[in-house]
């Protein structure tokens, strides 16, 4: 479970050749009846990891695609002890690592050493928590190790090379390299340097170094896969999502599969 089954998850494509592959969901987006549903198609479609978002009031790192459907999550009644719940009752009809991404008012309000138990027996592996920081991740560290909950660090560009190392070296599970300067959400291209970028913390870091913000299309996917282990996509899926349009999404994790034979 948690840190390991993450581990062993993208340690297990990287040795077939392929790139890593996560999707990002939002849990209760058309109501929570759909989630345990929603995880077995992308199982079963080749992702390799999801990370699913917690719909939050006040998001920081979301832009509208991601935002409108938190919005649309709540207004279904999604709350986190919910979302739990029906990972908890799902846990045992699926396999792929589960990574939470939420912010750390929720978990603070839940009660931080209650929300790493329920974490652990809803199956949850890993947690992203975009606005908690270096200097204050003291606060939930010792509950999620407690459990075996990997704490999944995001690295930014305009980071200076000191606390890159510090994010690189703290890292569980993977270490979640945003690619842009902004929040979530499609992009047709990319900042120069990227590629650089990518490189650098892929010299720093001993956990595999995976590219999000802003990936949604194929060429992409091939494109980031170069420079990393893999990519994380979110806007795009959660738009296909809800307009059914699963022949995307299915575009999207194939193209993770053709990085060494097709390259770009």
């Amino acid at each position: 479970m948690g840190k390991e089954r993450i581990n062993k998850a993208i340690q297990g494509v990287l040795e077939q050749g392929d790139k890593a592959f996560v999707p990002y969901i939002m849990a209760g987006d058309g109501g929570l009846e759909k989630l345990a549903d929603q995880i077995s198609f992308l199982e079963k479609s080749g992702a390799t990891v999801i990370e699913l978002g917690i719909p939050f009031s006040d998001p920081v790192a979301d832009g509208p695609t991601i935002q409108e459907a938190g919005i649309r999550a709540l207004d279904k009644g999604t709350t986190l002890r919910a979302v739990l719940e029906t990972l908890k009752e799902s846990k045992e009809s699926r396999s792929i690592p589960i990574v939470l991404m939420t912010y750390f008012n929720l978990i603070f309000a839940y009660e931080i050493g209650r929300f790493a138990e329920e974490c652990e027996a809803a199956g949850v592996d890993g947690v992203i928590i975009p606005d908690l920081p270096l200097e204050e991740e003291d606060l939930v560290v010792p509950a999620l190790s407690k459990q075996r909950i990997a704490l999944i660090r995001l690295a930014a560009p305009t980071s200076p090379r000191s606390r890159l190392e510090e994010i690189a070296r703290r890292t569980e599970g993977f270490l979640y390299a945003v690619t842009v300067k902004g929040t979530t959400g499609a992009r047709t291209e990319y900042e120069t340097g990227v590629a650089e970028y990518l490189e650098e913390l892929k010299s720093l870091s001993s956990v595999p170094v995976l590219a999000g913000f802003g990936v949604s299309s194929p060429k992409q996917v091939m494109n980031l896969g170069q420079h990393c282990d893999g990519v994380i996509v979110g806007s795009k899926i959660v738009q296909a999502l809800s307009k059914g349009k699963e022949e995307e999404i299915l575009e999207l994790i194939n193209a993770s599969k053709q990085v060494f034979n097709n390259p770009v």
